[in-house]
């Protein structure tokens, strides 16, 4: 049996746009309706036949949902949660896909006191936004974090999960703000060291443009893809997850302050010890399907 059979997704970028597609490529008797508070990205779904229904209002995309997820920046999902308040079913559930737990579930929780708010996160995503920018196997492979409450209704928590299982996804529960914790280190600090790497360059009086651009084949290159992400949506991950962010930041400075004392004082073997660890962790995030093994990351050329 379906998890649900009538779905509202409200954002309709990257990964609302890839959801839409994948509830229609995987259970195509599910309703999908969306909503985006853009009129442009509202007239480009409809174009583009994304969903079943696109609504013009927030609160006429719920008015019989079963499910409603909040693809919007992190810190517009009490707005946005706020604005479907009146219209929203009494025995809905309201899900997410914000990068940060912790702070959304507050400000869901606030803007819809009583309701079963059951967050997740798809640890999924490419460098580009947009409703055309999204694809149906985006999920695929890929895990999505449920961080319920404490108090959650089990039965709740499992139609999500299983909807996030029907487009391909593998699942696990967490506590919100162990969450919180972890994305800090895996997604949001790589996401931070990227924007400082490519800004710090593009500074450089004596580097030209032209020569940055050139000769960005090595590893500046693939920092420059995840600087590219959304500015929006990175700014409130940033905000809403500051916390978690600061204090990996502090750890990231101190092992660099040692990387620093090692490369003054000639310090080869820590070097190399750092290097055939990290290498051992790449070579695991490959064992587990979660990137490519093929030369140059998989790019054509």
């Amino acid at each position: 049996m379906l998890p649900f059979s009538r779905v509202t997704i409200i954002g309709l970028g990257l990964i609302g746009s890839s959801l839409a597609r994948a509830i229609r490529e995987y259970m195509p008797t599910v309703r999908v309706t969306g909503h985006d508070a853009d009129p442009a990205v509202r007239e480009t779904a409809r174009r583009i036949d994304l969903c079943d229904d696109i609504t013009d209002t927030a609160g006429a995309s719920v008015t019989d949902a079963e499910l409603v997820i909040l693809c919007v920046p992190v810190r517009a999902m009490g707005a946005a949660a706020a604005e479907i308040a009146d219209e929203l079913p009494a025995d809905a559930i309201i899900s997410d896909v914000g990068s940060c737990k912790a702070d959304v579930l507050a400000q869901l929780n606030t803007a819809l006191p009583g309701r079963i708010i059951i967050p997740a996160h798809p640890v999924a995503g490419t460098e580009n936004s947009g409703p055309e920018a999204g694809f149906a196997t985006l999920f695929k492979g890929r895990w999505s974090i449920v961080t319920p409450p404490a108090d959650a209704d089990t039965t709740a928590v499992e139609r999500v999960s299983e909807l996030w299982r029907r487009v391909g996804a593998d699942v696990e529960t967490m506590d919100p703000a162990h969450h919180d914790l972890v994305l800090a280190v895996t997604s949001h600090l790589p996401h931070l060291i990227a924007y400082t790497i490519v800004g710090t360059a593009s500074d450089l009086e004596n580097v030209t443009q032209s020569e940055v651009i050139k000769y960005s084949a090595g590893g500046f290159r693939d920092f420059t893809r995840i600087a590219a992400s959304d500015p929006t949506m990175w700014r409130d991950v940033f905000l809403a997850n500051k916390e978690a962010v600061l204090e990996m930041l502090q750890r990231f400075s101190e092992d660099l302050s040692t990387l620093q004392r090692a490369i003054r004082w000639n310090d080869g073997d820590t070097l190399f010890n750092l290097f055939t660890r990290t290498r051992a962790i790449r070579r695991s995030i490959i064992e587990q399907g979660q990137d490519d093994a093929k030369p140059d990351f998989g790019r054509s050329h």
